[in-house]
């Protein structure tokens, strides 16, 4: 899919755009993605590394590197510690984190990768309570107490 989306981290220092054929958009259930978001799995949207480009604040960002990792590397903003893209290994590729778009990228999660990884405590998120904002409080009885 051809496009165009603007994302930035959570103080805004640093931004970026991608633009053209977004490629994949994929749910990553990884140790690794887990670990660096702090959620169950990471919503990742990989682009070829001509269709990504740092706007503003290029010099904020750092990147970490495993060592044993074949793909896998990491970037945050050093002011605000949000996550960022990062650039795959083999250099070709960059992973947007989905989540740090400021705009709709036209394109919709595809897959679900690594789903032999899932933490044991996951839950199926459409198997939850759907609430617009935080839920009401409950009222504590004697034995919540």
């Amino acid at each position: 899919m051809t496009s165009t989306a603007n994302g930035s981290c959570l103080c805004n220092g640093v931004t970026f755009e991608i633009t053209g054929n977004l490629g994949i958009f994929q749910y990553c259930h990884c140790s690794r993605c887990r670990k660096f978001t702090g959620s169950a799995f990471a919503s990742n949207i990989i682009v070829a590394r001509k269709h990504f480009r740092w706007l503003s604040g290029e010099n904020l960002v750092k990147r970490f590197v495993p060592e044993d990792t074949k793909h896998f590397a990491t970037a945050f903003c050093t002011q605000c510690g949000s996550a960022l893209p990062w650039l795959a290994k083999s250099e070709k590729t960059v992973i947007i984190p989905a989540g740090t778009l400021d705009s709709d990228p036209d394109i919709r999660p595809q897959q679900n990768v690594f789903c032999d990884s899932e933490p044991d405590w996951y839950i199926e998120p459409d198997s939850l309570p759907r609430y617009d904002q935080l839920p009401p409080k409950k009222n504590k009885t004697r034995s919540d107490k």
